[in-house]
């Protein structure tokens, strides 16, 4: 819950201060993301390319998430699943895909046929696009990761809308925790705890923690 705050509480080390820091943060934070999109841009060309080849369909696809106090997000992603074999039915660069997500995840999955899309969800080259929406202002580096209404629902119960106060982010206190591995009861009690304890430090410990994750492939799939 965000302080209260007046000029004269606003010291060092107090939530106050943390509160202010931290929505400076997130102010600067599409500043960063645009930035971020540029000098990727090269490598976000060529795995589009790469995709749209091998899958004979749109290279991107967007579903339908539930943003910052429940605002509809269309979040994007690099496609990385399609059946073999199935004819080029899309011209559109982007394609609107089911909002629908398994139970749980497996390890391999078998909707996933190609060595080079199995990759891009390992090293999370496939949320690449997403920078789009920090840029925006829709998203967050650091945040609840973004879920469908039917996972909010069905998992979240009476937290829902504690758990919608801060922007989804691009990684969080479960993806750096777990990731896949993690049980839904497990992910909401991390989001929880992401937005009750929200601060500077914690944002930078998780972006911290993010990196060597998300280089070495740790528990994705």
């Amino acid at each position: 819950m965000t302080p209260v705050c007046d000029i004269e509480n606003i010291n060092p080390g107090s939530a106050c201060m943390e509160a202010f820091q931290l929505r400076w943060i997130y102010r600067l934070e599409p500043v960063a993301a645009a930035l971020a999109l540029i000098v990727l841009s090269p490598l976000a060309f060529a795995i589009g390319i790469a995709l749209a080849v091998l899958s004979g369909r749109s290279p991107l696809i967007r579903h339908r998430r539930v943003g910052r106090r429940g605002v509809p997000l269309p979040m994007l992603k690099f496609r990385t699943m399609w059946e073999n074999g199935v004819p080029d039915r899309y011209s559109a660069f982007v394609e609107d895909v089911s909002d629908s997500v398994p139970a749980s995840k497996q390890r391999t999955d078998p909707r996933v046929v190609s060595k080079f899309a199995a990759i891009c969800r390992r090293y999370s080259l496939d949320e690449i696009p997403q920078l789009y929406h920090v840029a925006r202002g829709q998203m967050s580096f650091v945040g609840p990761r973004p879920i469908t209404r039917d996972e909010l629902d069905r998992h979240y119960g009476p937290h829902l809308a504690e758990v919608l106060q801060l922007r989804p982010g691009l990684t969080g206190l479960w993806q750096v925790m777990g990731r896949s591995r993690l049980t839904y009861s497990r992910r909401m009690k991390l989001d929880l705890i992401l937005v009750r304890r929200a601060s500077p430090s914690l944002y930078f410990w998780i972006l911290m923690r993010t990196v060597p994750i998300v280089v070495r492939g740790y528990d994705a799939c």
